[in-house]
């Protein structure tokens, strides 16, 4: 299959422009090709930026979720038919969960798929020894195929040329992709959790997307990349499950609006195959839920939009009355919860949500579910991750799955039911193929 052409961005750590030259790099090639863009690791908002950069959805591999056959399978899955795939990493190259294995880490990624990896260095006050930092990263671990270099925030002309031949002379085996300016102007602006989502803030983002692919077009050798791209054969497709499928037919309400859009779009595509037909709709602008028998409401920023999403009362009153299954994760969870920061909420599960200035949970998870419930099974153990600056207080009720890695609600218990179980929500991010009976579950009557 050597046909599936694929690069990996890593970066030498955190914070030197991965996603910004990923997402350049993703939207020059889509001018010309059809391109496949991932994101390693569990992060919602980076694959917002990509799909905008490509018209394709872009999809998480995470080593931490998902074993080498799983990463194959859906790389295979979304790969085919398309052009090439640009895989942008996490961290630095090797960061995992460990400081002994490369679990969760994008060196990982690059080991499951055989894939060449171009390494983003911030060249700031560097020339010769960006040198030794290719030299290490590229000794440390010989099993992961470091091709190229992409040099970011370069001082001018004069500093790209003593890069490029203090690279020359010590490293022959290495292609320069080239080496972005330095701009402050290029930031995009943040918030707690990461970059703003696009959902939230989609024609300026568009326009920040744009102008990055002109730059990368501007100073980086595309048709180099592509060269390393289609370097390696891909291999067989493997043999595994990706999850469990159990079809049933059902309708899935699914909250979808600048509020609620932490979705991995693997989650839709296993909640289909378990036959669920997915209808999109909005808790911040329309005034109802749609018609169908289960609610399904995502992570986001309902904090931000607290006024507006208590000031939809009929939405507010639908969502009462609704009789069917309702699951929110996060976001959703305090969107169920009776009151953020003490602005009314839906008021579905019995506890209170307040906003903190300290992060509350920023791990991977690994917990039990305790009880059959809308999202698993009894005893099955699931892989998830948490990231939240709420916590959630004034609780009343029992607890769906017991957290051995991570927080959780409250004392190592997530997933808060309510009295008759049919409403159940949780700070664990669910991943479709680390919890794999979590769409034909929800899916059930």
């Amino acid at each position: 299959m050597k046909n599936l052409k694929r690069v990996v961005l890593a970066g030498t750590s955190s914070m030197v422009g991965k996603t910004l030259i990923s997402t350049g790099i993703m939207r020059a090639l889509s001018k010309r090709y059809n391109v496949q863009p991932y994101k390693v690791g569990p992060d919602y908002i980076d694959p917002t930026y990509h799909t905008t950069a490509t018209g394709n959805y872009s999809r998480n591999l995470d080593s931490f979720f998902m074993d080498r056959g799983q990463i194959r399978e859906l790389f295979w899955r979304n790969s085919k038919g398309k052009d090439v795939s640009i895989i942008e990493g996490v961290r630095g190259l090797y960061e995992g969960i460990s400081p002994y294995n490369d679990v969760g880490s994008t060196a990982s990624i690059s080991k499951a798929l055989k894939s060449p990896v171009v390494l983003i260095v911030d060249a700031r006050s560097l020339t010769r020894s960006a040198v030794a930092i290719i030299k290490g990263f590229r000794s440390f671990d010989r099993d992961v195929n470091i091709k190229g270099v992409i040099f970011n925030r370069v001082r001018g002309e004069n500093h790209y040329r003593k890069l490029k031949d203090a690279i020359s002379y010590y490293i022959s085996d290495i292609e320069i992709i080239g080496g972005i300016p330095r701009d402050e102007n290029l930031e995009v602006p943040q918030r707690h959790l990461g970059l703003i989502p696009t959902p939230e803030g989609r024609e300026k983002i568009k326009r920040c997307i744009d102008l990055w692919g002109s730059l990368v077009e501007e100073y980086l050798d595309l048709e180099k990349l592509l060269e390393i791209s289609d370097s390696i054969d891909f291999g067989d497709r493997e043999d595994t499950t990706l999850w469990h499928v159990d079809k049933r037919r059902c309708t899935i309400g699914v909250a979808y609006d600048e509020v609620f859009n932490f979705y991995y779009w693997d989650t839709f595509d296993a909640l289909r195959e378990n036959g669920g037909n997915i209808k999109f709709f909005s808790p911040l602008r329309d005034a109802e839920v749609p018609n169908c028998d289960i609610l399904y409401f995502g992570g986001g920023y309902p904090e931000i939009f607290a006024k507006e999403l208590s000031g939809n009362r009929s939405m507010i009153e639908s969502i009462r009355k609704f009789d069917g299954k309702i699951y929110g994760e996060c976001g959703g969870l305090m969107y169920l919860s009776r009151s953020i920061d003490g602005i009314e909420m839906v008021g579905l599960l019995e506890c209170d949500s307040i906003m903190t200035k300290e992060v509350q949970g920023l791990s991977y998870v690994i917990g039990t579910f305790l009880e059959n419930c809308p999202i698993g099974k009894k005893d099955i153990t699931f892989r998830a991750h948490e990231f939240h600056y709420s916590k959630v207080v004034n609780i009343r009720g029992r607890f769906a799955y017991r957290i051995e890695r991570g927080r959780g609600i409250v004392d190592n218990m997530d997933g808060l039911l309510s009295s008759d179980g049919r409403v159940l929500g949780g700070y664990a991010h669910q991943h479709p193929v680390a919890n794999p009976y979590f769409a034909s579950s929800l899916v059930e009557g």
